[in-house]
């Protein structure tokens, strides 16, 4: 038996609460040039006050040495298995779900970015300066007239936030086994569309095509005159979190990429703004609705992936400003912690196991008085793999039986 099997045959209806609290990319990392990690430099006293009521450990989202796109890092969370073929969804299609965009069976959904090269073809920006999604609707609509007239092939762009874009790519044969063009660093030239299997000879030809007109369109832009393609991927075919889980859970989350996640497994999604603020206050106005909150926090992620760790402390000081209001709606039990670590030095996703905090009136309330990565590594709840916390988190809330007689 699996462990998602596992966990699912033991959950049980009941009306205690469950909240999953996501910072994303909230680890992150002292070394000689940072000595203090952004929760060690914060000033929270609210997550510190917790802490001595809770326990802590840490959890290792794919496996150790791993570094998690956002993707896996969320699927474990919720207890899927990202190293199983089920679960391994391309970004793509998570990015169109979160938009709300209409995905078929058989279609191609590929995020993308657009992203800055000099004269010489050479990146010097994978995020084109994280233009304003302004910015991004108008080359959207100004590329989908290019990219109409394909033979036995339909192609649609769609903007996002900031810098991203999703492709639909509509056809007869389609294969998502086509390789990212986003060479993940600056410096060297995007990464031409390669077939990762013979069948998907022809779908890496046509993206090749399909860049080669966008590229055309956009080479006189100051900022975004490149694009790059990550994920190409068909819709996914997850069994329902609150099916599996015997629970009705609502999503609240700011940005595609995490609401399409929560689509991808069932879950109804609350729109919700950005900000820490408005995200609780929406959590707030549906607390009645739902018995698993999953609600995620973007902005730390933000700060880590551009490398500023005095953002970060703003973001998580912020939080902790408002952590009283979740609080305040009396969960029976709570989980804090991040999808994957976005240390400031590396200004990128890490393998480093990730922070957690778990709460709830049966927790075994270990000797930490502090949320930080030091105390994580203290705390009586150890190191384990993320695809556990789901089931920590239910037995928390007392929605597990008990195994056998």
């Amino acid at each position: 038996m699996s462990h998602i099997d596992l966990i699912s045959r033991l959950s049980q209806p009941s009306d205690r609460k469950a909240v999953l609290f996501v910072l994303d990319g909230v680890g992150d990392l002292r070394t000689e040039n940072q000595p203090q990690t952004a929760l060690e430099a914060a000033r929270l006293p609210n997550f510190d006050e917790l802490a001595r009521r809770s326990a802590l450990g840490r959890i290792v989202p794919v496996a150790q040495g791993v570094t998690p796109g956002s993707g896996p890092g969320h699927l474990a969370l919720f207890g899927y298995d990202p190293t199983q073929p089920e679960a391994d969804i391309g970004r793509g299609v998570l990015e169109a779900l979160g938009l709300d965009l209409d995905v078929r069976p058989g279609d191609l959904a590929i995020r993308g970015n657009f992203a800055t090269a000099d004269s010489a073809g050479l990146l010097t920006d994978r995020r084109a300066g994280r233009i304003p999604t302004s910015e991004c609707r108008r080359l959207c609509r100004q590329l989908q007239p290019a990219l109409a007239d394909f033979a036995d092939l339909e192609v649609v762009i769609e903007p996002g936030e900031e810098h991203r874009f999703v492709l639909i790519l509509r056809g007869s044969g389609l294969s998502p086994q086509v390789a990212d063009t986003d060479p993940q660093k600056t410096g060297v030239p995007p990464l031409v569309p390669e077939a990762l299997s013979p069948a998907a000879e022809t779908t890496a030809r046509l993206l090749g095509e399909v860049i080669d007109r966008i590229e055309v369109e956009i080479a006189g832009e100051p900022a975004a005159n490149r694009v790059l393609l990550r994920g190409v991927s068909l819709l996914p075919d997850l069994p329902p979190f609150g099916e599996l889980y015997h629970l009705r859970p609502g999503a609240f989350a700011g940005y595609p990429l995490y609401r399409g996640v929560a689509s991808a497994c069932g879950m109804e999604v609350v729109p919700c703004g950005k900000s820490v603020e408005e995200t609780l206050g929406t959590v707030e106005e549906h607390w009645d609705r739902f018995d698993f909150f999953f609600v995620h926090i973007k902005q730390t992620d933000k700060a880590g992936e551009d490398g500023d760790l005095d953002a970060k402390v703003e973001v998580l000081e912020r939080v902790d400003a408002e952590l009283p209001r979740l609080l305040e709606l009396g969960p029976a039990a709570l989980a804090v912690t991040g999808d994957h670590s976005t240390p400031a030095p590396m200004a990128a996703h890490s393998w480093h196991p990730v922070p957690l905090l778990i709460h709830s009136e049966f927790c075994f309330v270990d000797e930490t008085t502090e949320f930080t990565e030091t105390a994580a590594t203290r705390g009586h709840l150890g190191t384990f793999r993320s695809i556990d916390l789901i089931g920590m988190l239910l037995a928390n809330a007392g929605r597990l039986a008990k195994f056998g007689a």
